[in-house]
This record gives C-alpha cells, structure tokens and sequence, in this order.
C-alpha cells in the first residue's frame, strides 16, 4: 500500500522522519519496502512570475515572456492562450526532466531563445488539465519550489501489508500502528452530519436476502449534489496512493476507502428501478456488465447487489456500468456493507476481477466501521457537492458481530517469548492498540479485541503483539535448551544401506525412478497370465496416462533407464535400485509397500585388461557380483 507521508500525519502527530517511521513499521511486522519522494520531476521546477509579455516576431500564436524566477529576468516562448502579465506559474529551469520524458534546454523557437518552460498541470504530471498553463496564487514568492508552494512536498511510502492485516489497508490503520510505536494518540476525523433533507425511509429501502455474504449492509442518501472536478488537495492525496481523480462523488468514496479501509459504492439514485436496493445471488447464468464494459457470466455463488429489477453492482468488487454516476446525476445513495471475505475472493478469482474494493473485502473490513465510513462520505460530499442530506440511515445488521475476548497469562507469554513480560507493561502496551485491557491479578489480563483486529483470536496472538510493540530486540539471544535422546536406528533401514554401499563399492551407480508409472509398462514384461504385478493400485486422479498406477515391480524403471543409456550410446552401465513397490491390499487397508532390489549389467566388463580383447558382460560376471554381495553381508 502506498502512503502519503503528509496525509498520514493528519492522523496522528509525527516528529520523525519518513525514514525512521519506515524503520519502525518494518521491525513492528509491517515491512516498508521504499521511501521515493511523490514528484521527483519537480525538483527544478519553480513559482516565476510573468513580468511582460511580448509577441513573437516570427510567430502569431507564440508570445516571448520575461519570467522572473526570483534571481533575474529570462525570456521564455510560450503559446499557452492563458498567459497575463502579472501570473504566478509553474516555470520548469533549464535541466528539469518532466514526466513525458522531455527535458527542458535551453532552445531557440521559430528564432527566438528560449530559457525554460511554463508549464500546464499535465505536462507536470500533477493533474489532468492542459488547456493553458498553471496559474498560481499570488501571495507565492518568485523563486521557491513548486512543490513547497502547493504542499507536493511529500515522501511516498511503500508498505507491504501480509493477508492477516486488513486493518493495516487504511491510513488509520498504520496511524495506529504509528501511534502505538511512538506513545501518540491518534486522531480521528470529526464527523458532523447536516441532515436537511426528507427522512431516508421516505426515500429508499435495502432487502437483504443472504444475510450469510452480506452481514451487514447500509446506505445513506443525497438530492441535489453538483458534479464537478474535486478540489486540488483531493486529488493530490489521491494521486499520492496512485488513484486518478474522477469527480467530486467517485473521489470521495475512493478518499473514504484510503481513509477507512472500508470499500464504499456510489450509485446514481435516479437510475436505481424502484428506488431501492435488494442484495440476493446471481441466478445460473446472469449477465451483468460492470463499469468497465466488460460482460460477466454469473453463477448462484455470487452475491449481486440490485434494484427493484436487475444487477445494479458486483457485491464487494465493482459497480455496474447501468448505475454509475455521470456528469448529470444530482441525487446519489452512498452504500457501505460488510461482505464475507470468502465469497468476494471466491468471486474475483471466477471473474478474474482484482479491485481496490474486493482486495480489502477479501482480507476483511471492520464490520462496525461500515457506519462510521457512509457517514464521512456523505459529510465530504455535502462540503464538495452540496446537496440535501436525507435524515437517517438505513442499515441491515440482523447478527451483530461480538468483540472477541481473550484472558492472556504473563507468565505463559514470558515462557513463550523467553524475556520477561511485565503484567503492567502487557497491559499498555495491548492498550497502545486499542485493545480493551483489564488486569485481574499480577498475572492474567482480560482483553476484549476491536472488531477492526480480525487476526487476534487466541492468547498466543496477544503475545505476537506485545513483542512486535516492545521490538523483536528485547528477546535475548539464548541457545534453546532440549532434551536430545539418541535416536536407535530402524534395523531394516541400517541394512538396505548397508547393501547400497556394498553395490556402490562394486562400481554401480544407484537409480531412484517414480513410484508412477503406465499399466502398458507392466503388460510388456510378459507376466504370465493372472500373475500379481497385474494387479495395481490405480492412481484416482493421474497426471498422464504415463503416471496412471503405482508400480509393482522396479523392471520398468530399470529398462527405461538401459534404454535410455544405450540410445545415448553410454552402454557400459552397472545400475541397481532398492526401492519399494506397492501391492493392493483388501478393502480398507493401505497397500502393502515391500523393498526390492533390482539392477543391470550391460557393456564392457571390468575385468578386461589394457592389452586384453575386449570382453562383455557375461553370466559369470553377473555372479561373481552376487557372491561379493553375499559375502560381504
């Protein structure tokens, strides 16, 4: 995930530096894995101010600036149709690498030089508009970093959270493990709600058909907002975590889900059939198609989110192309739901659809924060959008989730951990986090645990906790003390080595084949009719035909590996394999796994001297190989 350095400490007060807040999270369990500054590019690029404008001799839609940028007067060409004598803009020096790929020099248009380069917003890569140059305020001083003057200033870190830390997925959720670290108090938002509009229940209603996928789901309601273009520190902030800005609606329920971690869905009232929501699955078969364009085939397994007719959104993973909010939508309903982690991720993987959303839904979100989200999305819609907000909410919850509760024994925790844990200490630092701690003696704390921390269920996770706060370091090292008992060796097992080594000693080289092989293989060795290496044991679910039944007998290993050889043109071989086979046994019962030992001689003897006629492998070789075997056993 990626985080705003400056947007985090709106949420908690911070006196380090990214780096060793980088550092913290990292020995807390939260690894950061880069600190990159937000906008690299505008390392050269400054507030100038146009002193004068003139024309361009040689070109009518070009004029030459003098720009001021705080140490002397340059000229500048520029064709922008915005420019005035006066304006503060985003003047890129000499050097500056802007996101295109461009590099600014020092260049001469249509015969006139040219010092630099003002710049649109686009061409800077902070925003989307490129109509004329960025104009701006007044009250900047010529000369000082555009990204100090529009507060871009900012590092970017980039924290890998592990599948257990859904909290984690929020800007409040790492201010928490922020605060905990550096003993700060996090700080919430203050929602404060202007409900001016009719009753919500006079509006719109919510059925929730499968209370199992969807525990939880609520909806708030605004008449008459404005769409438009969100204010710059909305967007910068959206840019920060590598979303692009929308509209002023869209934004705010991307805002919320950064905020949050809890996934929000704005819809276009008006075009919900009937004004109302209904969350049932999909029938076999549904056709629904999401904002993107694409058409998606649904099965029963998938909970849709519907209006009093039809698909309007894919519970927990995106919204339908039907329902979206366009440049004319005034009045919205803001949904916010609690969805089973098992069904979004069961659905994003059937569809193949990866979104902010189902990626939060399929780690889970803190089921008593749906309420808490819808609220500061609809108070950030009326400040941006205006509009009327309906009194009330509408929330479906007909099973509450209850706190988990866990009693937690200090003295276990310092046996597991091996340092010492203080009941006092515990007890603080579980409180660092939220956690509801209470001590009943010099040993055991109750502790009821937030929703939003699904990953602590069992007192060993309490213990996780307190040495991730206190720091992996407090544990000494020490080496672990265990009783080591001489293991007696299996008989059977000392003596298959024994003769494994003896062959070895021999010159042959051990093979080691698969257990699996085709029931073709068996068949060509000729076996008389009837005869037990026929009956297998049949693998249910093979590979290939090839790897179809586990073998009875090492023959076809061991010819394959010959044939191999000889085509190979490696034909003096000495091989053997000790291995088991496998024989059915009756109704069950596992098969029986006998050790055999097989082996093959092919080539040149040994025997055979330097200046002696070549001699082959013969019978009498093959015994005097047995008898060694024999006698040395």
């Amino acid at each position: 995930m990626l985080i705003s350095f400056n947007w985090l400490k709106d949420y908690v007060d911070i006196e380090k530096s990214p780096e060793e807040i980088a550092t913290l999270l990292t020995m807390a369990g939260l690894e950061v894995e880069s600190l990159e500054p937000l906008y690299p590019h505008l390392e050269n690029v400054i507030v100038a101010r146009i002193e004068k404008i003139e024309s361009h001799p040689n070109a009518d839609k070009l004029k030459i600036c003098q720009v001021n940028n705080g140490k002397e007067i340059l000229p500048v060409v520029c064709g922008a149709p915005n420019i005035a004598e006066g304006q503060n803009v985003a003047f890129a020096q000499i050097g500056t690498k802007l996101p295109s790929g461009m590099e600014v020099r020092k260049a001469k248009i249509r015969g006139e030089t040219s010092y630099g380069m003002i710049c649109s917003e686009k061409e800077l890569g902070i925003g989307s508009d490129h109509s004329g140059i960025l104009v701006l305020d007044d009250r900047f001083k010529p000369g000082i970093a555009l990204a100090e003057a529009l507060d871009l200033d900012d590092t970017i870190l980039e924290v890998a959270i592990t599948p257990n830390r859904g909290d984690c997925l929020s800007y409040l959720g790492i201010a928490r493990e922020v605060a905990a670290l550096t003993g700060k108090k996090v700080k919430y938002p203050v929602i404060e709600l202007n409900e001016n509009g009719p009753p919500v229940e006079s509006l719109t209603s919510v059925t929730l058909l499968d209370p199992i996928r969807c525990p939880r789901y609520s909806a708030r309601v605004i008449e008459g907002v404005e769409i438009k273009p969100s204010p710059r520190w909305l967007q910068t902030k959206l840019e920060a975590a590598g979303l692009r800005a929308i509209n002023n609606i869209v934004d705010v329920t991307n805002f919320v889900l950064l905020e949050y971690g809890q996934p929000l869905h704005a819809f276009d009232f008006d075009l919900l059939h009937e004004h109302r929501i209904v969350v049932r699955t999909a029938e076999e078969g549904e056709r629904f198609v999401t904002l993107d364009g694409t058409e998606h085939v649904l099965d029963s397994d998938m909970l849709l989110i519907c209006d009093g007719e039809k698909g309007v959104a894919l519970a927990g993973i995106m919204g339908g192309e039907n329902s979206e909010i366009q440049p004319t939508t005034t009045n919205v309903l803001i949904e916010s739901a609690f969805f089973d982690p098992y069904s979004i991720r069961k659905t994003s993987k059937k569809l193949g659809i990866s979104t902010e959303s189902s990626y939060r839904f399929e780690r889970r979100v803190d089921p008593e924060g749906v309420l808490k989200a819808v609220d500061r999305a609809a108070q950030l819609m009326q400040e941006l959008g205006g509009g009327r907000l309906a009194k009330g909410y509408i929330d479906q919850y007909p099973r509450p989730f209850e706190p988990v509760s866990v009693t937690m024994s200090t003295k276990k925790a310092s046996v597991f951990l091996g340092a010492p844990v203080d009941v006092k200490e515990a007890e603080k630092l579980l409180a660092s986090i939220e956690l509801d701690v209470k001590v009943l003696d010099d040993d055991r704390l109750a502790v009821e645990v937030p929703t939003f921390r699904g990953d602590l269920t069992r007192e060993v996770d309490l213990f996780e906790e307190i040495a991730r706060l206190k720091g992996y370091d407090y544990i000494p090292a020490a080496t672990p003390v265990a009783p080591l008992d001489t293991p007696k060796l299996d008989e059977f097992l000392v003596f298959r080595n024994r003769l494994a080594d003896i062959l070895s000693g021999l010159g042959f080289s051990e093979l080691v084949t698969y257990s699996f092989i085709s029931e073709e293989l068996i068949s060509k060795l000729r076996f008389p009719e009837n005869d037990p290496h026929y009956n297998v044991v049949k693998i249910k679910n093979p590979l290939s035909e090839e790897q179809a039944v586990m073998r009875t007998t090492l023959l076809p290993g061991l010819l394959e590996t010959v044939r191999r050889n000889i085509y190979r043109k490696n034909e003096d071989l000495r091989l053997f394999e000790l291995s088991r086979v496998f024989y059915p046994q009756e109704a069950g019962k596992l098969p029986s796994e006998p050790y055999f030992l097989v082996g093959a001689m092919a080539g040149s003897s040994e025997a055979t001297l330097l200046y002696d006629r070549e001699k082959v492998v013969d019978f009498y070789e093959i015994k005097g190989v047995l008898e060694a075997v024999f006698d040395t056993l």
